[in-house]
Formats: structure tokens, sequence, C-alpha cells
């Protein structure tokens, strides 16, 4: 009988280590410029995927993210938050990641637990950044590549789910009823904006969003999330 194969997946949707080629297949399939490999042991995997010509490979040059942020930063009367999340393997560990940029300054926030799912992880982005922001005055646009968490809010649909007791119109119960409660309370008289923009194509601040998700996500002694029930 074959041993358990591990999958350690470099660059694609959510990079880490899986243990079945389904899994590992979904964060590859179609994601332009992917790298992974299979390994007989966890190990193995570990080893290669910290490779630092890998992690290299990974990074935004440092002259076109400096350009790129430039243009796409916050002017002086808005705030812009730039969110991600995710879980290996989903469930598993999971991590979120936040950039705000506001008042001419650019603060990033990050964190994660030892159990939790990519959706889970996608609010509590949103959630934590909206937190922390140093001002309420003013315009705030949100950028996550989450259709999850955009179409929630921009099509009424948490709302929606909150009035009937967090129940969807197809009579099951809405998951995340705690995160969603939390960030529909959070935005309350805000003039924020749900945006969403597609991941992996290579903007810096999604990219790094994304970086820190997975960061925290590989993360030893991590705390527990006690609002997910498996």
């Amino acid at each position: 009988m074959a041993g358990k194969k591990f999958y350690a997946v470099a660059k694609g949707r959510r990079p880490g280590i899986y243990t079945s080629w389904p899994d590992a297949e979904a964060q590859v399939k179609g994601y332009g410029g992917a790298r992974y490999k299979g390994f007989a042991n966890r190990s193995e995997a570990e080893a290669w995927i910290e490779n630092p010509e890998l992690q290299q490979r990974r990074k935004m040059p440092e002259k076109m993210a400096g350009v790129q942020k430039k243009q796409l930063g916050s002017s002086a009367d808005r705030v812009e938050i730039y969110t991600d999340g995710g879980a290996i393997n989903n469930p598993g560990p999971g991590g979120y990641g936040a950039v705000i940029l506001a008042e001419g300054r650019e603060l990033e926030l990050s964190g994660g637990y030892r159990l939790t799912t990519n959706n889970r992880m996608e609010l509590m982005a949103c959630i934590k950044a909206i937190g922390a922001l140093p001002c309420h005055d003013k315009p705030v646009l949100l950028h996550s590549d989450s259709s999850y968490v955009v179409n929630g809010i921009s099509k009424g649909w948490a709302r929606g789910w909150r009035r009937h007791g967090w129940v969807k119109s197809d009579g099951k119960p809405a998951l995340n009823s705690d995160l969603w409660a939390q960030l529909l309370d959070l935005i309350e008289g805000l003039n924020i904006s749900f945006h969403w923009v597609r991941g992996h194509a290579g903007h810096p601040l999604n990219e790094r969003c994304d970086q820190l998700a997975v960061q925290n996500a590989r993360k030893d002694n991590l705390p527990e999330d006690t609002g997910y029930k498996p």
C-alpha cells in the first residue's frame, strides 16, 4: 500500500502543504505560474516550500511595489483598506491580513487561528481592519478578493440573514453569523463601500495581504477560533 503523500504548493491560490491531490490541485489548476511538488513526507515538503529561491520568486519587486502603491494609495479625502484571509486545507490553520491606507500612512494588521475556514478569515480581515480605522469621517473603500464578503454586504445578503434570524432564503442557517453580526455593527454609520478585486492577479496590496495571511496561518501555538463550529 502506498504511503501518504504530501503536496507542497509554493505558488498558487493558497500556498501551503496539502495531504490530498484534489485539495492541492484546486490551488494550482488554472493558476498562471503555479509551482508545486509532491513528497513522501511532510518535512521534505516544508523544506522545499521554504527554499529561499522560491520565497524570492513569490515576493513583489520592491521597485514595482513602490510604483503601484504610489498610484493606488489613499488620497487625503478617503481611506482604503485591502484584506485577505484563508485556511490551509480549509478547514485548517488559518490567517488574515489587512492593509489600511489613511492620512498618508500605511498600517498592516494580521493574525491567525489554529482551526478555521477561508470565509471566516476573509471576514475577520475586514472586521480587524474596520475596527482599527484611525478616522470615521471619511469615505472608506474596502477591497477584497472574496465574493462571499463583497456580495454579502453590497447585495444586502447579510442584513437579510440577520433580519430573518440568521436564516437564508432557502431555509438553511447562515454560516458565520457571529462574524457577520460583528461586521454589520462595525459598518453601521460609516460611508463604506466594498469592492471585489481579482486575487493573485499581481495587485501589490492584495498580494501583501495574502502574504500576511499565509505567514500567520503557518505559525505555531495559534489561538482557538471560538466562533468556528466544525
